[in-house]
């Protein structure tokens, strides 16, 4: 079992190798507005960015399983 820590305020998404946060952290994502519940059964970590003509975008950067996946959802 992993956890996925979504932080609304800082905009940040953290993945734990384990069931707590005193786990070790497996990645580290800034910059995220969301972390998007999709049907497939999947956490979608979602990243903004900018695309060529300046426009800012948000892009898929990781799916993680819900069935092997805690989320805490911090303010």
């Amino acid at each position: 079992m992993q956890t996925l820590v979504f932080n609304t305020t800082l905009k940040t998404a953290k993945l734990y190798d384990g069931e707590a946060e005193n786990s070790s952290i497996v990645y580290t994502f800034d910059n995220v507005p969301t972390v998007k519940a999709k049907e497939e059964g999947l956490y979608e970590v979602m990243q903004r960015d900018y695309n060529d003509e300046g426009k800012e975008i948000s892009i898929p950067v990781a799916r993680f399983p819900i069935s092997n996946t805690n989320m805490i959802i911090k303010r």
